[in-house]
Parts: C-alpha cells; sequence; structure tokens
C-alpha cells in the first residue's frame, strides 16, 4: 500500500493515540437528518451491518423520542451483537431509566455549555454543572458507561470547559465528548483545543465534529493527532444540516494514508452505505469519496489507458477493499484501448481498422447528450462493424 501513497505523507510527523476508537451515530445523529425516519426492521438491518464491518460502538437513538424509538433500540440490544449499544440522555434522570429499559451497555449525558446555550437553556454555569454531575452519579449508580458531552462545546469559555470535564472526571465518567454542535472550529482550533484539555484531563476525549464547513473529517483527524482517541462518525456523512464525520471517508483515510488499521471489515463499506441510502432515501453524490459510482470509473482515454496497464496510475487504492468495482465507460473523452477492452468484454470481434470508426461515433453520440450505455455500445458496433 505504501508504494501508492504520496511519500511525503511519512515525512510528516503524525503522533496519533494507539487506543482509536469509532462509535457510530448513523442510528441517532444520521436519522436527525431532516425528512429521514427509519423503521424498527431498518435501523436492525444497519446496526448488524455496522457489527459486521466492527465497529465497536453503536449509538442506537435516544430513547425519549418515542416507545418505537425504545423498541428500535431494545431489538438492537436482543440482537447479542459485538459492538456496544448506547444511547443519548438529556441531563434528566427519567432519560436514564429509558436507556436502563432499553437495556443498553452505555449513554451519552449532553447539556449545554455555551453561553448561547446557557442563555437559551435560561441556566448558569453552576447549575450546569450541578444538574450534570447529578445525572452522571445516577447513570453510575445503575451501571452505565457513561459519556459526558458538553453540547456546543466549541463555542465554550475555556476555563469552564476545563471546570465542567474535570468534574466529570472526578465523578468516573467514562469519557467526555466535544461537540463541535455546529462546525464552527478549525482544524487548528481542534488542535489547541484537545491540547489545552489534555492537560487535564486523562480520561478518553470523544470527537463529535459537525460538517458544515466541510471540515468534520478534517477537525476528527486534527483532534486525534491532537490527543483525543474517540470520533463519532455516521455512514455517508448524513446528520444534522451538512451532516456529521463520514464513517467511510474517516477509516480508509486512516487506513491508506496514515496505515492506521482499525481492523474493520472495510469490503462491507459499499454494501452498508448503499443500504443506508436505500433506507434514508438520501441519495450518494456520485463524486462521494470512497462510496460514490464514479469513484472507480474511468472515461478519458489517458486514464483508461493507464489504469489497464497499471490499475495504481490513476487510483489510491483498490477499488475492492471497500467494496466496489473498476468501470471503464465510454463518452467524449474515450480513446481506442476503451473501445478495445468493451469489445473484449462483450466477446465481440471485429477488424482493427473498424476500432477508429467506432470511437469516432462513440465520441459523437456522447457530445450529443447521450450516455453510452452497453447497450447503446452494442448497437453502434453491430451497425457500423460491416460498413
Amino acid at each position: 500500500m505504501e508504494d501508492y501513497i504520496s511519500p511525503y505523507n511519512k515525512k510528516a510527523k503524525c503522533n496519533f493515540p494507539k487506543n482509536i476508537t469509532i462509535c457510530d451515530t448513523t442510528l441517532r445523529d444520521g436519522e436527525q437528518t431532516p425528512g429521514v425516519s427509519l423503521n424498527e426492521n431498518e435501523k436492525l438491518d444497519i446496526a448488524i451491518l455496522l457489527d459486521k464491518l466492527k465497529i465497536p460502538q453503536i449509538e442506537a437513538g435516544f430513547p425519549p423520542v418515542s416507545e418505537k424509538e425504545k423498541k428500535s433500540i431494545k431489538n438492537i440490544v436482543n440482537e447479542g451483537l459485538n459492538s456496544k449499544t448506547i444511547t443519548l440522555s438529556r441531563a434528566k434522570k427519567e432519560d436514564i431509566d429509558a436507556s436502563l429499559e432499553c437495556g443498553v451497555d452505555g449513554t451519552i449525558i449532553f447539556i449545554g455549555t455555551s453561553k448561547i446555550q446557557l442563555g437559551c437553556k435560561k441556566l448558569s454555569q453552576e447549575e450546569v454543572i450541578i444538574k450534570s454531575m447529578d445525572i452522571i452519579d445516577y447513570a453510575k449508580e445503575h451501571g452505565l458507561y457513561v459519556g459526558f458531552s458538553a453540547e456546543d462545546a466549541t463555542r465554550t469559555d475555556l476555563n469552564f470547559l476545563k471546570k465542567i470535564y474535570s468534574e466529570a472526571q472526578e465523578r468516573k465518567v467514562d469519557r467526555v465528548h466535544i461537540a463541535d454542535t455546529v462546525g464552527a472550529i478549525t482544524p487548528q482550533g481542534m488542535e489547541y483545543l484537545v491540547k489545552e484539555l489534555r492537560k487535564d484531563i486523562k480520561i478518553d476525549i470523544n470527537l463529535h465534529c459537525h460538517n458544515d464547513f466541510g471540515m468534520a473529517q478534517q477537525n476528527a483527524i486534527s483532534g486525534l493527532l491532537a490527543g483525543a482517541n474517540i470520533v463519532e462518525t455516521t455512514i455517508n456523512g448524513i446528520g444534522e444540516r451538512a451532516g456529521n464525520t463520514p464513517l467511510e471517508e474517516l477509516v480508509m483515510s486512516l487506513k491508506v494514508l496514515y496505515e492506521i488499521d482499525l481492523g474493520f471489515n472495510t469490503e462491507l463499506i459499499k454494501e452498508i452505505s448503499e443500504t443506508v441510502e436505500m433506507y434514508t432515501k438520501i441519495e450518494i453524490p456520485f463524486n462521494k469519496p470512497i462510496v460514490g459510482k464514479n469513484i472507480f470509473k474511468h472515461e478519458s482515454g489517458i486514464h483508461v489507458d493507464g489504469v489497464m496497464k497499471n490499475p495504481f496510475t490513476y487510483e489510491p487504492f483498490s477499488p475492492k477493499i471497500v467494496g466496489q468495482e473498476r468501470n471503464l465507460v465510454l463518452g467524449k473523452h474515450s480513446g481506442s484501448k476503451a473501445i478495445k477492452s468493451k469489445l473484449n468484454q462483450f466477446g465481440i470481434k471485429i477488424k482493427e481498422n473498424k476500432i477508429p470508426e467506432i470511437l469516432k461515433i462513440v465520441k459523437e453520440t456522447s457530445e450529443n447528450g447521450n450516455i453510452i450505455n452497453d447497450n447503446i455500445f452494442k448497437e453502434i458496433v453491430e451497425k457500423y462493424k460491416n460498413i
């Protein structure tokens, strides 16, 4: 693999933590995408695929939403997956009780901490600390794995953030969450924040990054390099507004570019991506990194020629690694090598001098706005091979 990525990657010293964990929140934050509502069977299907992918933790939902939500979470718990199942809870005892009723392994307790959030909810910093710590104690007393999330952490006063996280650490919380609730931090800002927090926080630090400025994955990687060790992701990057850190992009960036293999069955990535696309009805853009339909498609004659000689000429990794397939497509940019490849694919034999003529018709047909699918190509060949 190292021969096919930039040699300059290794020149930059990247010190990642050894215990990186992925917690997938497709079934919670992903489902909060406007217009998305997953039924019980759909949630279970996605959870099973996440488990097959070997995701360590699945955030299965937010129990207070409805009785159906509770049932969906219970179904996932009862499936006996290897992945740990966790939920989201407000700083309220009834939310913890709802999670306990579902039989989950743990929960993430969240509360707003920024000046904007406090003003909106009419709470003082001291009231937030008291309220949060009481609920953390309650959840821990009932045997739950507990994460504490400062909502809007990236816009929260640093001294207060350190104080509330330190209090949570004293209460034996299992991890603290940096929630970049509106995607308002830069990678440099995330690096600074994590390093500052690491001066006082010795437990796990989780990154929950939103993609409002297209920086969710950059912020996640920057945070990991600075000392955080857990990232929350969603399949296809779905979620509130612009979505979250895309699981497939983060996992493959770590695996290929940084040579950090987290042990996932990455060949299932395409399948789970398409399953989430089908259930959420949110189409995957053709140029979406890792899982887009165009990622391993080649039309340009120069590219096709290169890929046929050595796929790594124009691909950074093999499509099989993520369950994709390489496709050579025909269009105005095609060359004779693509025509020959298609002819071989269909077992069609024609005279060598006919290939330039067929290529010319393919280009003209494409330039007229027509897609050259396999049937159109066969029609062109049949029409012109004997002329």
